[in-house]
């Protein structure tokens, strides 16, 4: 089931999103900066435009240029990334989500990290999850 509370984004968004999230806000010119393959600076704001009525960016004005920020937290936004994930390539089975993350040697955690989510996994069998 596909997470219908964030519009989908294109590659471009996904882009300038991560630029956004990275920086914590960003103005057009920062923007146009970090993309990679940079298209135009009148494209990217065009694209923010976009990404503005679609209720991901806002901004607010600073010596006359416009700063873009985020409209949702990096966690929240976290999350919906990794349900759209899940849903998209594992068939919303977060075991098979785990299980690839495990078994990839470059993702493949240590053994703090193991503890970490050997508690988490106690802690959702305790609350029924």
């Amino acid at each position: 089931m596909a997470d219908k509370s964030e519009p989908p984004l294109s590659r471009r968004e996904r882009q300038i999103m991560d630029i956004i999230f990275a920086r914590g806000e960003a103005s057009a010119a920062q923007i146009h900066q970090d993309l990679p393959d940079r298209p135009s600076y009148s494209a990217v704001r065009a694209l923010l435009r976009i990404m503005e009525d679609k209720g991901l960016v806002k901004h607010k004005s600073a010596g006359g240029k416009y700063i873009y920020m985020p409209t949702t937290p990096p966690k929240q936004a976290a999350r919906s990334a990794i349900r759209r994930l899940v849903n998209t390539f594992f068939n919303g089975s977060a075991e098979q989500a785990m299980a690839a993350l495990l078994e990839s040697a470059d993702t493949r955690p240590d053994q703090q990290e193991l503890k970490r989510l050997a508690a988490l996994i106690d802690k959702a069998r305790k609350e029924g999850r």
